[in-house]
C-alpha cells in the first residue's frame, strides 16, 4: 500500500501568510487560504493533524536582481520560528517568489475574477502560494528530483 502525503506551499507576508497544498499524488496544487500571522501556526498544526505533511515549500522573495534582502530575512525568520521549531521532521524547501503576485493577478483576469474581488491582497497570497507550490511541482522530474537549483 503507498502511502500518500501532501506538500504545503506558504507565500510569507507582514500581514497575511498565503496556503496552498497539493493533493494526495503531489501533482496539483490548490489555495487553502490565507492567515494572519497570529494564527499561521494553528493553522499548519491542523494541516498536519489532517495530512502527512512531506515538506514545506516556502516562497523566497529574492530582489529582481535575484539577491537576498530584507524580505529573505523576513522569510528566513519565519521558517526558524514557525517550521523549524514546530515541525522539526518535515523538510523545509525555498523557493523562488518572484513575480507570483503577478502571476496570481493574471490568473484572476483570465478566470474572469470580478475588479473587486481581485482587490482582496488575501485572495492574491493564497493563490501565490498555490503558484509558489506549483513551480515546485513542475520543477520536479518522475522520479521526485528536482530540475532547479533549491535556494
Amino acid at each position: 500500500m503507498q502511502d500518500y502525503s501532501r506538500l504545503v506551499g506558504i507565500d510569507v507576508g507582514t500581514k497575511r501568510i498565503g496556503v496552498a497544498r497539493t493533493d494526495l499524488l503531489q501533482t496539483i496544487a490548490s489555495p487553502v487560504g490565507t492567515f494572519s500571522p497570529d494564527d499561521i501556526l494553528a493553522e499548519l498544526k491542523a494541516l498536519v493533524e489532517d495530512s502527512k505533511i512531506e515538506k514545506f515549500i516556502v516562497g523566497w522573495p529574492l530582489n529582481p536582481n535575484g539577491e537576498e534582502g530584507r524580505a529573505t530575512d523576513m522569510v528566513d525568520e519565519f521558517i526558524k520560528k514557525i517550521l523549524s521549531k514546530h515541525f522539526p521532521d518535515i523538510p523545509v524547501v525555498r523557493i523562488d517568489e518572484r513575480y507570483t503576485s503577478n502571476k496570481a493577478l493574471d490568473l484572476m483576469l483570465e478566470a474572469g475574477v470580478p475588479k473587486q474581488k481581485r482587490k482582496e491582497k488575501g485572495r492574491r497570497d493564497r493563490i501565490a502560494a498555490a503558484i509558489i507550490l506549483q513551480n515546485y511541482l513542475d520543477s520536479q522530474d518522475n522520479y521526485g528530483n528536482s530540475t532547479h537549483r533549491n535556494i
